[in-house]
């Protein structure tokens, strides 16, 4: 299976991003073994959740449509954003892959979601700090914590990416919001249970 996704993803996507999804697999199994989740689905949500990266805007509209009775405003006028819906498409329906928890975690990448899944959390996570992202001092630190809680590591990614976009005056959507509130709130309750202990 994995040699038939990779065949795939070599004829539809550039070489640099292969390299980058392969490195997300890496860190997915290493993250997934080091916080004792299922190892081989976090893999294999990491190999799955760029196969539609290189879909042209009209290509993922239809796709999204299709699937989803409604499409926000945001992703309409960004459809790149839907590239993660329209890649667990792609993976129920070329490559048979009907477990949630992966089909989720595909779709959870970019925006992250409130409540999501460990498995999920993680291939967000390694999405944005992937080896080939670079080796800035704040992408080694956000990888430090990465190892030590995943939902310190979820906010942080995502006020990382939330910088970025204003930075470079690009639209947010709403969830990436929503995803690095709720990551915050899962920090607090944590600290507050280990001070009630």
């Amino acid at each position: 299976m994995r040699e038939k996704i990779i065949d795939w993803l070599k004829d539809n996507v550039s070489e640099h991003r292969l390299k980058h999804i392969l490195g997300v697999e890496t860190m997915c199994e290493k993250l997934a073994i080091h916080h004792k989740i299922d190892h081989k689905k976090a893999a294999q949500a990491g190999l799955m959740h760029d196969l539609a990266k290189f879909f042209a805007p009209p290509k993922l509209l239809e796709m999204a449509k299709q699937e989803y009775n409604e499409i926000d405003s945001v992703c309409l006028s960004n459809p790149h954003l839907l590239h993660a819906d329209v890649s667990a498409i792609v993976a129920r329906d070329t490559f048979g892959v009907t477990d949630e928890d992966i089909l989720d975690a595909i779709r959870n990448h970019t925006l992250g979601n409130p409540n999501m899944s460990d498995l999920s959390c993680i291939v967000f996570i390694a999405d944005a700090l992937e080896p080939n992202r670079g080796n800035t001092p704040e992408l080694e630190k956000m990888r430090k914590t990465s190892w030590k809680n995943l939902y310190k590591s979820v906010q942080k990614t995502s006020e990382y990416s939330l910088q970025h976009l204003i930075k470079n005056n690009k639209t947010i959507h709403p969830r990436a919001i929503l995803t690095r509130n709720w990551a915050l709130s899962e920090v607090r309750s944590q600290k507050s249970e280990v001070r009630s202990l």
